[in-house]
């Protein structure tokens, strides 16, 4: 009778390697959804807009958004800056572009004397192109 080793076969061996297609599968998803609902986020400032029958969607490509509220902060875009700085931006985005249409959005609640301040502060910049974005009425709900 002989003593010997016996043979093993060799087993599988670990994977040293991360398979990263799982993970680059899901940043492309994630991507998708980030490209998808970005423009539907055009703005973080929420605003109770006056309604009007008037309100048309502008065609300018160029604008420069201009938002203020009832408590008189001012928005461009949607940075809310301090009044010195606010005039400081308008004044150089009217350098850059006299033509350059502002649109206004202004709550409803804002009191008149407040958005007539902002309309001279945007005048006193060169900027004299000015629209004021309203919302749609709601339709009238359908009686039976």
């Amino acid at each position: 009778m002989s003593f010997g080793r016996l043979e093993r076969s060799p087993g599988a061996q670990p994977m040293s390697d991360i398979n990263m297609t799982p993970l680059i599968d899901v940043m492309l998803v994630l991507l998708v959804i980030f490209m998808i609902t970005a423009p539907l986020m055009t703005s973080s400032l929420k605003l109770d807009l006056p309604r009007s029958d008037a309100a048309t969607a502008s065609e300018t490509p160029l604008f420069l958004a201009v938002a203020i509220t009832p408590e008189g902060a001012l928005f461009l875009g949607d940075e809310k800056l301090l009044p010195e700085v606010f005039d400081q931006r308008v004044a150089e985005a009217a350098r850059r572009s006299p033509d350059l249409e502002v649109q206004l959005r202004a709550d409803k609640r804002t009191p008149y004397g407040q958005v007539a301040e902002l309309i001279g502060r945007l005048q006193k910049a060169g900027l004299n192109r000015i629209a004021f974005v309203t919302e749609a009425p709601q339709a009238p709900a359908a009686s039976k």
